[in-house]
């Protein structure tokens, strides 16, 4: 199978330490890192993705909101950079120990970061960076682009 993930959700998932929206949020969040972990490729979806699907069930769920898209159009961008290739919506991408270390860097860094202004849990992913990606979930290792 293959994880479904909007652009900024590749820069989320390298903090993500089991923190959420809600209780179903996490569930979905920790059953997604555990496939990534396991080293299921990704597709780059457009619009709401496979981690969105509990908010989904809110008719104002933040996911279709333009703050969310330029995320995405910022996120999109900056991981291309990183990985020294365009990177679009339809690639996929394979899981990678190096790659996650030099996603994480560049994050620390603050080189893939303005795919976070304005999301409420950009204080959250400052600290778990500063900590040196303590405790956070994802194990396996970054992502490789490969375009379809």
């Amino acid at each position: 199978m293959t994880v479904r993930l909007r652009p900024h959700h590749l820069l989320c998932m390298l903090t993500y330490v089991g923190k959420g929206y809600s209780e179903a949020f996490v569930d979905n969040y920790d059953r997604i890192i555990a496939r990534l972990s396991a080293g299921e490729d990704v597709l780059i979806c457009e619009g709401p993705d496979d981690v969105c699907g509990p908010l989904l069930v809110s008719a104002d769920a933040h996911c279709h909101r333009e703050s969310v898209t330029v995320r995405d159009r910022n996120a999109l961008r900056e991981v291309g950079l990183l990985q020294g290739r365009p990177l679009a919506v339809g690639d996929t991408m394979r899981l990678d120990a190096g790659l996650l270390a030099a996603f994480r860097d560049a994050f620390a860094k603050g080189a893939t970061r303005s795919a976070c202004g304005g999301c409420e849990w950009a204080d959250l992913c400052s600290r778990v960076a500063k900590s040196g990606f303590d405790n956070v979930r994802l194990v396996a290792g970054a992502v490789r682009h490969t375009a379809q």
